[in-house]
């Protein structure tokens, strides 16, 4: 059972007090689920103090990138690109960084590794299933206005995800050749059609069961 009262600073006897976080962190999420998991209750265990959480990892997102060895945690990444600019540019955005952070030789292959883990291990899977919903689907979902925003949203992420797949996990050609300005290119009417939503087609298309016009 958890001590509500945590001591301040370094847990007494600990040599490596980030360490000790991790370790609990890791397990809470793993047994508890994403949401389930506070930053109080895993100070309590850890026997730190709450700011200390917050000074080493930042936020919940944090921690949990942390836990996971992530070098790049996908909703502290769409966190920043959300700040950056307004809806209009969100998808060229989004697909921008993400191929610069699974490209990088430093951050894509830890995310790479909890992909495959991922598939692999339920329990990881589920984890990393319930925070794709509540950072990144329901974060997009709070951007979108009008009816339907978190199935819009939804669909979203299901088109990175699946440039994601295609591209590091299947290595799918040409998409695994591809620039990141072609993917941006070809990606990002996807992407812009899923914000809309059904209904709502992309300019210049024609509508279902008409021909295209001879040149």
């Amino acid at each position: 059972m958890n001590n509500p009262e945590s001591p301040r600073g370094r847990r007494p006897g600990s040599p490596d007090t980030r360490a000790a976080i991790l370790d609990v962190a890791r397990r809470r999420f793993l047994e508890d689920g994403y949401h389930a998991v506070t930053l109080r209750s895993v100070a309590g265990e850890a026997g730190v103090d709450l700011a200390l959480i917050s000074y080493y990892f930042g936020s919940k997102k944090g921690l949990f990138g942390a836990a996971l060895a992530l070098g790049a945690n996908p909703a502290e990444v769409l966190a920043r690109v959300v700040e950056e600019g307004d809806l209009n540019t969100f998808p060229e955005r989004v697909i921008r960084q993400v191929v610069a952070i699974w490209d990088d030789p430093v951050t894509g292959p830890p995310l790479l590794t909890m992909l495959k883990s991922a598939i692999d291990d339920d329990p990881l899977g589920g984890l990393v299933k319930e925070a794709v919903e509540r950072e990144i689907v329901d974060r997009i979902g709070t951007l979108v206005p009008g009816r339907e925003a978190r199935q819009r949203a939804a669909s979203f992420t299901t088109v990175v995800v699946g440039l994601i797949a295609t591209r590091y996990l299947l290595r799918l050609e040409p998409i695994v050749s591809m620039t990141t300005d072609e993917l941006v290119r070809f990606v990002s009417p996807q992407l812009r059609q899923a914000l809309r939503g059904p209904g709502r087609p992309t300019p210049n298309a024609r509508p279902a069961g008409r021909p295209a016009r001879r040149p």
